[in-house]
């Protein structure tokens, strides 16, 4: 579990630095636009990419610790030991779905590699910011996986009723 939590890190650092870059990008386009009158042609195309980067990446994080958007209201009304079993319910549902939309998707990626289909303003191979959403998910698939696996319950909303294991 412990390579499992570093890779959770990693990841949260790579989203981060991601955001980061796309913010520091965005403000040098201000300052080139409006200062020097000379903006950066690729620029919102580069933090559109750094952005579907960000989210796919640091989704799978969200997944791993469980702050996914949920029914609480729903799910705060069941008995403890149900509501375990919608948990699990749900968490194989992200997995299942995850892995589905990696398999329908992967060959919309591979034509992209094999034309070398590229970006209009920042000649980026459209193939690295489309890899990251398949590559966001399976980590998603597999950081939510190993959840299930240690028996790791997700965070639970402030106020609610412990959770017992099932």
């Amino acid at each position: 579990m412990r390579a499992i939590r570093t890779l959770a890190i990693g990841i949260l650092v790579i989203s981060a630095a991601s955001m980061l870059l796309a913010v520091a990008l965005n403000f040098a386009n201000i300052i080139g636009r409006y200062v020097f009158f000379s903006p950066i042609a690729s620029a919102e195309e580069v933090m559109l990419f750094l952005f579907v980067g960000t989210v796919f990446l640091g989704n799978s994080v969200v997944g791993f610790e469980g702050k996914q958007i949920r029914m609480d209201v729903v799910l705060l009304a069941l008995p403890p030991g149900l509501r375990r079993w919608f948990d699990v319910a749900a968490d194989l549902a992200v997995i299942i779905v995850s892995v589905i939309l990696i398999v329908i998707g992967w060959p919309a990626i591979a034509m992209l590699a094999e034309f070398d289909q590229r970006s209009q303003a920042a000649d980026i191979p459209l193939v690295i910011p489309q890899a990251l959403v398949p590559i966001g998910l399976g980590l998603n698939a597999l950081l939510v996986g190993a959840r299930l696996v240690a028996g790791i319950r997700p965070e639970q909303p402030p106020g609610a009723p412990p959770v017992e294991a099932f």
